[in-house]
């Protein structure tokens, strides 16, 4: 059965400002879908560009002495040559200043014009130019927009209207029947709370008395299109709506990826223009969260911006990649730093992948002169412990959290294996098998089987880190045409063939020297402290059952009738009830976004009715109780090791 097509979408990037760390997220993920499903055999169309009208455009562009086109091209331009640089392999980039781009917007207004859809009325509303949008009284914070944190000026004015409200029951009831058409399910369970208010129509002009740069209403010369009733059209223009072969072919399955400060556009607007337009709606909308920079949501107006290609330069290009993928749980909100990107680098890649892989390749050279060795088939299985299988157990919880968009729990499954292998290494010791003559067919089976893991390693991560995957495909001496990228081909094992040779070992990934970018001060000398008074010796095997996670305080109150106790809730990456004794030392109002360690594998318990799914831990002094913790921010749920 030939595996059906594959459409994924970014959103058009708004050219009011440069690209960004947020941008090269929302498109590195797309790009990773896109390889993914490649892997999977399917054809695939990765569709990006740039939304360039609109009021915020025509003013940039008059701060800058260009005109509204000029400036649209160089911001454009720059997006473009962005994407090869972070190795983003699109299809096709975008831009709603394409002639075909227009000519579809206007089809699809005369369309849904034409139907009855549309109508001419006078408007008095609040105005934020910032959202290029009317807002209601009831989305404003203390009177001002909550994106923008200004106060709307209140515009009277002629404009042309959507009768979105007339479709509101028909989009609740196809989310509610669709569980998973916007997901992560907080956002799905955002727009149905938004669509239980009465959905008011939206205007969807703007007269030319006041802005020009847009496009032209095809049934009013005066008024151009509201800037979102054009950007969205792209998702379907590029696919040469209505009777282009990739419409036909590629909107049945599209997927779209969003951050979740445009989730209304593109999980009410949208929806609601296709249906109006007589086009069947998408599959998925994606939607991931926020990085933030110390807690505070990345914005060019706090110059907290990160500059992707800065980080790229700094720490290589495949470690980036890995650091977006690997600490952000899709659709929640995490942080950006330097530090713990480093972190990163030197205990997950340089250490675990890194090391693994040259040790195994230098190994290779060291016993069998680089040549992938002969095995006795059966010595190879007596020796292979479950490595086959293993890795098959991968592939699968790569596919799965893949498909789920659950990228972090995809690079889990990779980096189990990863860390199988690196115990297989230490428990079959080949060093001391090469000093035996007689353990030869053992040493063959050993390097073999390692090298055939690393072979599948090298396929798993190949949508995340595609240099990386490329380097290691030639250092094992594979064919570029052979099954290395399919799902399919990682799942067999015994694939290397004896006899193929293996270029000498490299180094992956280089550990980071921390005191370039956190330089220790100087200072005394501590003083030596006092010998500790153990408890009885433990094994390492009993410290690796304790699964210690850094989780953050949502919420904490008093449990009554119990002074030292407070419920907490605590996001693990999953939210968990967690009852701690430390009310003497801690308020509840002391908790809240408070990082601690949990341990998050204790046999759940009944304390004072409230049944208690961890521990936290803490430090027990003569004063009270001192909260252990991290000294950086870090991702709710990142274990500690």
């Amino acid at each position: 059965m030939t595996p059906s097509p594959f459409y994924i979408t970014t959103p058009i990037y708004y050219v009011n400002a440069r690209p960004h760390l947020g941008h090269a997220y929302t498109t590195i993920i797309a790009d990773v879908v896109s390889r993914f499903h490649t892997m999977k055999n399917r054809e695939v169309y990765f569709l990006t560009g740039t939304d360039e009208h609109g009021d915020k455009i025509a003013r940039a562009a008059k701060e800058e002495n260009l005109s509204p086109k000029a400036y649209a091209d160089r911001i454009s331009d720059e997006f473009k040559a962005l994407w090869p640089k972070l190795n983003i392999a699109y299809h096709q980039f975008i831009r709603t200043t394409d002639p075909h781009h227009v000519s579809t917007v206007q089809k699809i207004l005369q369309k849904i014009h034409d139907a009855g859809d549309i109508y001419f009325s006078e408007y008095e509303g609040k105005y934020c130019f910032g959202c290029e949008r009317f807002i209601t009284e009831h989305e404003l914070v203390n009177g001002k927009c909550p994106d923008h944190g200004t106060e709307p000026e209140t515009i009277k004015e002629s404009n042309y209207f959507f009768r979105m409200g007339k479709y509101q029951a028909w989009l609740m009831d196809h989310i509610q029947s669709h569980p998973d058409f916007i997901r992560p399910k907080r956002y799905r369970n955002e727009v149905l709370a938004f669509l239980r208010e009465p959905l008011e129509d939206l205007c969807i002009s703007r007269p030319k008395t006041r802005l020009q740069w847009g496009i032209t209403l095809p049934f009013d010369a005066n008024y151009v299109t509201y800037v979102w009733f054009d950007a969205l059209i792209n998702y379907i223009s590029a696919l040469d709506y209505p009777n282009g072969e990739g419409f036909q072919k590629y909107w049945p399955v599209v997927q779209h990826i969003t951050a979740k400060d445009i989730l209304k556009p593109h999980g009410i607007y949208w929806p609601i223009m296709l249906k109006a337009a007589g086009i069947p709606v998408y599959q998925h909308l994606n939607v991931h969260g926020y990085w933030n920079i110390g807690e505070t949501k990345m914005s060019k107006s706090i110059g907290n911006v990160v500059d992707p290609l800065k980080m790229v330069e700094t720490f290589g290009l495949d470690a980036f990649r890995f650091f977006l993928l690997r600490d952000m749980v899709f659709g929640l909100d995490s942080n950006f730093s330097d530090a713990i990107l480093i972190e990163r680098v030197n205990s997950d890649l340089a250490n675990d992948f890194g090391n693994l892989f040259s040790r195994v390749i230098a190994m290779a050279h060291k016993y069998f002169q680089g040549i992938v060795p002969e095995v006795d088939p059966a010595i190879e299985e007596e020796f292979q412990l479950g490595l086959a299988r293993d890795a098959a157990k991968a592939v699968d919880g790569f596919e799965a959290g893949m498909e789920a968009f659950e990228f972090h729990k995809a690079i889990q499954s990779i980096w189990e294996f990863i860390s199988r292998m690196n115990k297989y290494v230490d428990v079959m010791a080949p060093w001391d098998l090469a000093k035996q003559k007689s353990s030869k067919k053992q040493l063959e089976a050993v390097l073999y089987n390692l090298l055939e893991g690393l072979r599948v390693i090298a396929g798993l991560v190949y949508p995340i880190m595609p240099d990386t995957a490329e380097k290691m495909r030639k250092q094992l001496g594979l064919d570029a045409e052979a099954s290395f990228f399919t799902l399919d081909g990682l799942r067999a094992w015994n694939v290397l063939k004896a006899g193929t040779p293996l270029e000498k070992s490299i180094t992956l990934f280089p550990r980071i020297d921390t005191a370039k970018f956190a330089p220790v001060p100087e200072g005394e000398e501590q003083n030596q402290p006092e010998p500790l008074k153990l408890k009885p010796e433990i094994t390492y095997d009993q410290v690796e059952q304790m699964d210690l996670r850094v989780g953050r305080v949502r919420h904490a109150e008093k449990i009554p009738k119990a002074k030292k106790l407070l419920k907490l809730e605590i996001d693990l990456g999953e939210e968990r009830t967690v009852v701690a004794g430390i009310a003497g030392s801690y308020s509840p109002e002391d908790m809240i976004g408070k990082q601690v360690i949990v341990v998050a594998n204790l046999k759940p318990a009944k304390l004072m009715g409230v049944l208690s799914n961890g521990m936290v831990l803490a430090a027990a002094t003569e004063d009270g109780l001192s909260l252990a913790t991290v000294d950086a921010p870090v991702k709710p749920g990142t274990p500690l090791r």
